[in-house]
Formats: structure tokens, sequence, C-alpha cells
């Protein structure tokens, strides 16, 4: 049995804490917001972010950090990617040498460009940042539906610890160790899974929907490569794995969020209406910085980015998107004639 904290009481934090629960692990979630520590102690659901999948009586709630870090075997870091910097902040204290962290949320930090491991390697310099990811929906995994995901680090040992705390029959963990692109392909498919909602908000269909799919992961691995990912990983369960769910999925707040925008919402008339974090949102803007920095083509982002902070009309950025120069689908086959 191992001592686990969770940092972050949402649904994927509470889905996770069960996960390690059903395999035996002693469990610790924090949630910085009083009133939900009180509803997660009291009635061990989250009836707002993961309503129905009630939580084991042994899972322990706590607001106190130090609680929740202090002496952990392992600490899973699960606050909304925007808030990662000041929580790692804030847990500094609490961890102790070559601590493993594993960041399970997606994001990239918009003002340095930094992917979440990053950042707690640069807030707690002596932590084993770790990354585990994949297609897994909370509301999925809280129901203990059959998921696969990946776990990533630096070091072979620390990724099959993390492997071997999480796997069970119906949650079954891969290794790799190329942390960036998994983090790269977990941050960029919500900026097209914002598309492919504003597709479906307009009312197009399944051709529409495969187009932003097999173009969205082009655009992600052009980047990711050029940035020092590996292309497997892009074609992968973190890469086109995580995006086909994403774009595809009811429970993704990244479509629906994209779909409001589709019928005509504005980003935040959407955001304020799906009530919950939509990380694509806040991976955007850094996704376009990265894409200027390294000379990469993003069409797509680009034209996201325009619908969500220049409110042009989604129509309009699909039609922009058809009516592109020619080219030649890849770039690297040659004619025989």
């Amino acid at each position: 049995m191992a001592k686990t904290g969770i940092i972050g009481a949402g649904s994927w934090g509470c889905a996770l804490a069960g996960v390690l629960d059903k395999n035996g692990h002693q469990v610790t979630v924090w949630s910085i917001v009083e009133e939900e520590v009180s509803m997660l102690s009291e009635t061990h659901e989250h009836k707002d972010k993961l309503p129905g999948v009630k939580l084991s009586e042994k899972i322990s709630f706590t607001g106190n950090l130090k609680e929740a870090c202090g002496g952990m075997d392992l600490v899973v870091l699960a606050v909304p990617s925007a808030y990662t910097r000041s929580t790692a902040k804030m847990m500094a204290p609490y961890i102790r040498q070559n601590q493993i962290i594993v960041c399970v949320a997606k994001g990239i930090e918009e003002k340095s460009l930094m992917t979440l491991t990053e950042i707690v390697e640069e807030e707690i310099a002596k932590a084993d940042a770790a990354v585990l990811c994949g297609p897994s929906h909370a509301e999925e995994v809280g129901a203990f539906l059959p998921t696969t995901v990946v776990a990533g680090a630096k070091t072979k040992q620390t990724a099959e610890y993390v492997q071997s705390l999480f796997m069970n029959e119906v949650f079954r963990v891969y290794t790799s160790p190329d942390v960036l692109g998994m983090e790269l392909g977990g941050a960029l498919k919500n900026v097209i899974a914002l598309a492919a909602g504003m597709a479906d908000g307009l009312g197009y269909g399944d051709n529409t929907k495969a187009a932003l799919i097999t173009r969205g992961i082009a655009e992600i691995e052009r980047l990711a490569v050029k940035m020092g990912a590996k292309p497997g990983t892009l074609n992968g369960l973190t890469g086109i794995g995580d995006l086909i769910v994403t774009c595809a999925s009811r429970h993704s707040r990244n479509r629906r969020a994209g779909m409001l925008m589709g019928k005509g919402y504005t980003m935040r008339e959407a955001m304020d209406e799906v009530k919950m974090v939509v990380e694509g949102v806040y991976s955007a803007k850094a996704a376009i910085a990265l894409g200027k920095k390294y000379q990469v083509s993003l069409p797509i982002i680009e034209q996201v980015n325009r619908v969500l902070f220049e409110d042009m009309p989604a129509k309009e950025a699909v039609t922009e998107l058809m009516l592109r120069d020619k080219k030649m689908e890849l770039n690297d086959l040659e004619w025989e004639l």
C-alpha cells in the first residue's frame, strides 16, 4: 500500500482518487475550496463535477496542503493548468527530495510557454516530475469503464512506479520517456477540440469532424517534432487517441464550449455556460506563440484563436480554412512521373 496525495478535487482528481483507492492505496485529496472539502467529506460524491460517482469512505479530504503532500509516496497534481504554478509554489515547502509529482492536467503556460512538468521542475527543483495522460474522461474513469493511459517520466524507474500504482483490470497504463511529446499532445488537442465543437455547433457533419481530427494531429505533430518530441508519441494514445476522444465525446468540455461558440456564443459566454475550466482556451494563445517561435504553420489553431479572441464568427473561420492555398497532403511523398 502506498500513501498518495491528490492536489485538486475536481472531476479528474476525484476519478483518480477512486482508481488509487481501488488498488488498495491510502488516498488523501486536497482542495483549496473549503465548501468542496466539506461536501466531499460528508457525501463522498462531487455532485457538481462528477455526479453519480460515489467515492470510497476510506478516502480522506482536506484543506491542509501539508497533510496532502507531506510524507507521501506519490503526489498527483490535478489542479487546472492555469493554477499549476501557483499551486506548486504552495506545495514546495512540503515536498521532499526526489518526491514524485505526477501532473495530470493538460496545458501550456501562456507567458512562459512551459509545459506543466517544466513548471513543477522550476518551482520545486527537488521534485521528480512525471505525467499521466491519454484518452480518459473522468466520468468514465470514475465509473471504472476500461481506459488506457500513459505514464511518462525522465527515468524508466519513475514511469514504472507510477504505472504500478495506477494500473488495474480497467485502467491500463503504458510507459514512455517522451514527456514533452505527451504533454504537447495533451495540451494542443484541446485547441483542436474547440474547433471540432464549433463544427458541431454549426451543424456540420462527420466529414468535417474527420478532417479536423486528421489535419489537427498533423499540426500538433509538426510543432511537437520541431520542439523535440517523437513522432510515434503523437500517433499513439497521448496524441491521436486523446484527440479523437476529446473531439468526439459528449463528456468533452472543450468540444462543448466549441459547440456553443459555433451557435453564436462568445468565448466568455461559452465558458460561463460550461461551468468548468476549458483548458483549450488557456492553451490556444500559447500554441500560436510556439508556432511563431518554431516557425511552424498551425492554420486550424490560428483560426480557433481568431474565434476566441478576435470575435470572428466560427463559420467564417471554417470558410477561410477551406479556401487556403492548394497543397499536397504529405510533403515527403514523391511523384513517380
